[in-house]
């Protein structure tokens, strides 16, 4: 069964890299997948939402999510499972950005992307949700179009993201209910 997983997910990144993969799309796609680079759109759009008073508290929720994820996905499950990235085991497989040093299972990019983006769907008005969201899956496509992660290392950084979206909220009430309780009692 793990087996046929690994091949499922080394042939759907050969089929992108020889059906999908067009010099028209190239360039966009790595324009894509950079906005991701260190969670930097969502990092952005965090700091930005942290100025008005009344996206404050959305800020919040997503800088906590972009913590968590951050720690989740880069610092504990990446070093936990170690996965060595497809360009290292598949020789066909060539990826057109510069290739990451660090291990491929989750996509950080995606989990951040997925951690954020969560947090303004269910936060921000529709319009800007999805749009977050759209972004988001953009990113975790780019991921694969690019060469550098293995479909199950996207699905795992959706998931990890989206879980790390509702700890960033489950951090932030534990840590709005402390103030409280310091301000009726002080």
């Amino acid at each position: 069964m793990m087996e046929a997983l690994l091949t499922l997910d080394g042939n759907i990144l050969l089929f992108i890299q020889e059906a999908i993969r067009s010099p028209v799309l190239d360039p966009v796609m790595k324009v894509i997948t950079s906005l991701g680079n260190a969670g930097i759109l969502w990092i952005l759009l965090t700091v930005l939402l942290l100025i008005p008073k009344q996206t404050r508290r959305v800020g919040m929720i997503s800088a906590l999510a972009l913590l968590a994820s951050l720690l989740v996905s880069n610092i504990l499950i990446k070093n936990l499972v170690a996965r060595t990235r497809p360009y290292n085991v598949i020789a066909a497989l060539i990826p057109i950005v510069p290739k990451p040093s660090e291990f491929s299972f989750p996509s950080g990019h995606t989990a951040s992307s997925f951690a954020s983006a969560t947090v303004f769907y269910r936060k921000l008005p529709k319009k800007y949700g999805i749009l977050a969201m759209t972004m988001a899956v953009l990113i975790a496509l780019s991921r694969l179009y690019v060469g550098v992660h293995y479909p199950t290392d996207v699905l795992a950084g959706i998931i990890s993201g989206i879980g790390c979206s509702y700890l960033g909220e489950w951090w932030f009430t534990l840590i709005e209910d402390k103030i409280n309780a310091r301000r009726n009692n002080g």
